[in-house]
């Protein structure tokens, strides 16, 4: 039964586009190391420090998966660290602030409906505290203006200033725009506060030097290595070397017990792979790709927020249009075509019926795709608004089966 559903999905991810920006496909030799004898061995602790025996080889590969991640960024070993055990971007993340502060410390992060992450403490606005950061710190938001829904850094500085928070935090998963983490950085200097970039997004693009590097202005850079860095699921943790062992010691023992060493073996390959020539070509492709489809898209009626992007991600308003944006990824998906549906700024809707669909390129473009294809993808994504299906269906079966993945 399981062989046959794996299976089926392997099928599915082969018939149908996904557009979803935070999906992607990972390379044989990832998936090899992912799927290898690794996870048979338990190995909690650190390199060096283990509280099992047998783990001579584990160490070695943790630390040459350290080195990788530190090399493909750039980053001088004396002043910074790398923590690459955390298995999710928001355990990651939760180590960062449990390691880091106090008990109801004041964190600024991004608003939810404005592109940022529950992980960074989201509660709602009439108050819910949803993440568990949010119920162990006292959480404040900066959200885009109403006119441009991009960030005024200027603003955001006058924000800090009044609330003065111990912790600021840039990054999500729906900001279209390059963050401005000189900007971010000042506002964190200004009040004592320390500036958390997370790029979970854009870890590959920053990789391959199309978007712009936090690593000269945050104290701590946090990342997911599944999306445009095209890794398994898993995540990094960069920070000042005086931060290390508090984040260790906030991740296991805190919250996590033994790593997962065959993701991080995966993560080590992916890193590999991202420093190959390569693989900048890929990311450029990834920001021509989003281009094109925003451009594409906008000349079909559709209103995209902030008027376009800088990097993967498009974020399209529906409220005007003649689907909902639940309605309209379900139609989607009928077609083959798979993206999700997500919160706008200034959002009347609530997360699980929001007015936006959230849409990127990592996976088409693994798969080989380019501009011409964003335009084909563009015309179906009108198609479907006005109610064109079994067409539409078929070119994308043909297409998905032009560029096959694995």
């Amino acid at each position: 039964m399981i062989k046959d559903l794996i299976a089926k999905e392997v099928r599915r991810q082969q018939e149908q586009i996904s557009l979803i920006p935070s999906e992607n496909y990972a390379s044989k030799a990832v998936m090899e190391a992912v799927g290898s004898p690794l996870m048979n061995k338990y190995s909690e602790g650190i390199v060096g420090k283990r509280y099992y025996q047998g783990n001579i080889f584990i160490d070695e590969l943790e630390a040459e998966v350290k080195r990788l991640a530190l090399q493909l960024f750039e980053l001088n070993p004396e002043e910074w660290g790398v923590i690459v055990q955390a298995a999710t971007g928001s355990i990651a993340n939760m180590a960062v602030l449990t390691g880091l502060l106090e008990l109801n410390d004041k964190i600024l992060s991004m608003h939810l409906y404005d592109g940022g992450h529950l992980s960074h403490g989201w509660k709602m606005p009439e108050g819910k505290k949803v993440s568990l950061g949010s119920r162990l710190f006292d959480t404040y938001f900066y959200s885009v203006e109403a006119n441009t829904q991009v960030f005024d850094y200027q603003k955001i500085k006058a924000q800090a200033a009044e609330i003065f928070p111990k912790m600021i935090i840039s990054g999500g998963t729906a900001y279209p725009r390059e963050i401005d983490h000189k900007a971010m950085s000042e506002a964190a200097t200004n009040v004592g506060a320390l500036y958390v970039a997370d790029i979970a997004h854009e870890a590959g693009l920053v990789a391959a030097k199309v978007n712009s590097s936090p690593f000269p202005y945050a104290d701590i850079v946090t990342m997911t290595t599944r999306k445009t860095l095209r890794g398994p699921i898993g995540a990094l943790i960069f920070a000042k070397k005086e931060f290390i062992p508090r984040i260790e010691s906030a991740l296991f023992p805190g919250i996590q017990g033994g790593p997962l060493n065959h993701s991080i073996a995966g993560i080590g390959v992916c890193l590999e792979e991202a420093l190959r020539p390569e693989f900048t070509e890929y990311a450029t492709q990834v920001i021509k790709n989003a281009k094109t489809l925003g451009v594409e898209l906008e000349k079909r009626g559709f209103t995209l927020i902030s008027g376009g992007t800088d990097k993967h991600l498009l974020l399209l308003d529906m409220t005007h249009m003649k689907m909902s944006a639940s309605e309209y990824a379900k139609k989607l998906e009928e077609v083959g075509i798979i993206v999700n549906k997500n919160t706008i700024p200034n959002d009347s809707g609530k997360p699980w019926n929001p007015s936006g669909i959230r849409i990127g390129t990592p996976a088409v473009t693994t798969r080989g795709m380019k501009e011409s294809e964003m335009v084909k993808i563009a015309e179906w994504m009108e198609g479907v608004i006005g109610g064109r299906y079994i067409t539409i269906g078929k070119e994308v079966v043909a297409l998905t089966k032009e560029y096959c993945i694995h």
